[in-house]
């Protein structure tokens, strides 16, 4: 090494050293020294091996005697652990030994690992991108866009952006939209372009493309592309909204039959749920009953069926309250039809209303975004289903208002007349028209007298605390077994329990109170019309023959009313009174067989009305009418008076041992 050349190598930004034949520091420039850390005086003389013996490990050795031994140039990258640099070595051979060239490539092996990081992500990800020249060939693509287009990526490189489009099906005015994007991002007009598109894929099936162009810094390339595919995505955005205008339409109807078909020719016909059902909870029955059905489970199954407690999946859903998605039956457990075609379905429950089912023949043919679906048009559906119940139970108040204020205009007439002529009496006795020295007469107020008079006062006011109340709000309905609440009735009335004969067992369901007072009232107003000893007779109907709605009877042999006056009895009346202060009964009005008023006394007896206090059978037909039921008053084959009750849909037979403790 010259004298004249060591100063032109220490500006060479390479670091630059020479070693000898026994590989001996013969120079280093100053960008050696800086990159060894080591300065000329440390290092002139000494073998390399020595002083950084960590090389030894490295591909040093293995190069530099190669070079040394074949004289032939040696080039390769090495990574130096202890100087935590990337180095590109170029070795040249002498005679006299070698001479050394070391860049520092740390930042170029770090972009090249970072680019290569890059690549695997773009190879990864789902969306095609692609990356142009300022010619608009395609410079790369990734695995995304050989399958969106359905050819491979040696086919696609090299290629102009118009053989793209023209593969995609993009029609003409498409692709000038994207090629204007392009060159917007190309010279600057815009930091990026979006566009959604429509395209075809591989398999030739319509698409929705969302493409956006945005600027690269690269050797080759200058604009980058990334195509994803947005059908699903703007499909269910269309879905949510027709089921957010689907809700109008379910606003729109009162019916809750109406509002669940709605819903469920929804599913069938947007989010293509042939097989689908709604199923409401039967206040009554106590079971989910099947309202509406898709024509696929029509034709299917021929009807769908009815959900007791504990039977099946539908019911464990209702009970649970949360949306279910059952991805193959085969593996579940205590099916309710284990036969069913049915392999996967999304059960969700209609908030305390019921469910919407809906199920495919094959497994696992729902995800996430269906039961999403599902939920919103479940949730529509709730809100018209709530909105039809408050306006129906607002109609039901109002009329039952007006009945309300019908009824207690009658109440307020009887109690009038009731306590106007118990005042008059009073009145009459103090005043002295009735003279203590008849030896008929006797004090108005007399123990016995006030005694009848206190308990016929407090019948009559239970009785218009009853009849007044909402004849519509009947509590919570339970299994009644019809003989234990005959029994409870007669503890209560003024009939004697051994005058009641039952001739069947038989349970209903209704408000276990009201249905006891109801059945004291009749007896009680059956009491009233009874001379002598009295029987009842207590049956069943429509169990015998199917041309008549289940129900009961009673029959009794006390005093019949007459066939025109059978309809005033169930209306509150104001009872007429004699000069004794004694009821004249109303019924004396009647007409008799000629159609001509009956003058002068009933063919009742003419002090009935004393033992008929109250509002009497008006009182049963209310309690009756707040169940649903229907009351006629009619007369018995062989005389007396025959009460019905009709239209008891829950009522049934039993054996005596159904109730038994």
């Amino acid at each position: 090494m010259t004298g004249r050349s060591e100063p032109l190598l220490d500006r060479v930004t390479d670091a630059f050293f020479a070693l000898d034949t026994d590989f001996r520091f013969t120079y280093l420039n100053e960008r050696a020294e800086t990159l060894l850390k080591r300065s000329r005086a440390d290092l002139i003389g000494r073998v390399m091996w020595d002083e950084f013996p960590t090389t030894v490990e490295t591909q040093f050795p293995d190069r530099f005697h190669r070079a040394m031994d074949e004289q032939v140039p040696v080039s390769f990258e090495i990574y130096h652990a202890h100087l935590e640099t990337w180095f590109e070595a170029r070795a040249y051979p002498a005679e006299d030994g070698l001479s050394v060239y070391m860049r520092d490539v740390t930042a170029r092996k770090t972009q090249e690992a970072s680019l290569a990081q890059h690549a695997a992500v773009v190879e990864a990800v789902h969306d095609a991108v692609l990356t142009l020249d300022r010619d608009r060939n395609l410079v790369t693509v990734n695995g995304a866009t050989e399958a969106l287009l359905g050819i491979d990526r040696s086919n696609l490189v090299g290629k102009h952006i118009e053989f793209l489009t023209k593969r995609a099906g993009i029609d003409d005015e498409h692709a000038i939209q994207i090629g204007q994007a392009i060159t917007d991002v190309d010279v600057g007009n815009a930091v990026d372009r979006h566009l959604e598109l429509p395209f075809t894929d591989a398999d030739g099936t319509d698409r929705i493309g969302e493409f956006r162009f945005v600027p690269i810094e690269d050797d080759v390339a200058t604009v980058a592309a990334v195509i994803r595919d947005v059908t699903d995505r703007r499909e269910y955005e269309r879905v949510v909204t027709s089921l957010h205008e689907i809700t109008r339409w379910l606003l729109e109807s009162d019916d809750p039959e109406e509002i669940c078909a709605i819903a469920v020719h929804a599913g069938s016909d947007l989010l293509n749920l042939p097989i689908s059902g709604v199923w409401l909870l039967d206040d009554e029955y106590g079971y989910l009953d099947p309202v509406a059905g898709t024509a696929g489970a029509h034709d299917e199954f021929g009807g769908l069926p009815r959900f007791s407690p504990g039977e099946g999946l539908v019911w464990d859903v209702f009970e649970s309250g949360t949306v279910e998605r059952f991805d193959d039956l085969a593996t579940v457990d205590d099916l309710y039809n284990p036969d069913t075609p049915i392999r996967s379905e999304i059960i969700a429950p209609i908030g305390t209303h019921g469910v919407l089912m809906t199920g495919s023949f094959e497994a696992h043919q729902f995800d996430e975004t269906d039961v999403d679906l599902v939920s919103t048009l479940v949730e529509n559906t709730l809100a018209a289903l709530e909105r039809a119940q408050r306006e129906h139970v607002l109609r039901e108040r109002t009329a039952e208002l007006e009945r309300q204020t019908d009824r207690l205009e009658s109440v307020a007439d009887v109690l009038s007349s009731d306590l106007k002529q118990q005042l008059s009496t009073l009145a009459d006795a103090l005043s002295g028209e009735q003279t203590p020295h008849d030896p008929m007469w006797e004090f108005p107020l007399a123990e016995d007298t006030v005694q009848t008079t206190l308990e016929r006062t407090e019948r009559l006011v239970d009785d218009v605390r009853e009849f007044a109340r909402n004849a519509s709000a009947v509590g919570p309905r339970t299994r009644i077994d019809l003989e234990s609440a005959i029994t409870d009735a007669l503890e209560r009335s003024r009939l004697e329990s051994e005058r009641v004969v039952v001739e069947r067992s038989a349970s209903l369901r209704a408000d276990d109170d009201r249905f006891v007072r109801l059945l004291e009232t009749a007896f009680d107003d059956t009491a009233a019309r009874a001379t002598d000893d009295v029987t009842i007779q207590v049956g069943l109907l429509g169990f015998d023959t199917d041309d008549r709605t289940r129900g009961f009877f009673l029959l009794d042999d006390a005093a019949e009313i007459p066939p025109p006056a059978d309809e005033r009895v169930l209306e509150p009346t104001v009872h007429e009174h004699d000069g004794d202060g004694r009821g004249i009964n109303p019924l004396s009005d009647a007409d008799d067989a000629d159609g001509r008023p009956v003058t002068g006394k009933s063919s009742v007896r003419s002090d009935m009305s004393e033992n008929t206090d109250g509002l009497g059978l008006a009182l049963v037909r209310a309690i009756a009418e707040a169940h649903d039921w229907t009351l006629t008053v009619d007369t018995g084959t062989n005389g007396g008076t025959r009460l019905e009750i009709s239209d008891v849909t829950t009522l049934e037979e039993t054996s005596d041992s159904d109730f038994a403790p």
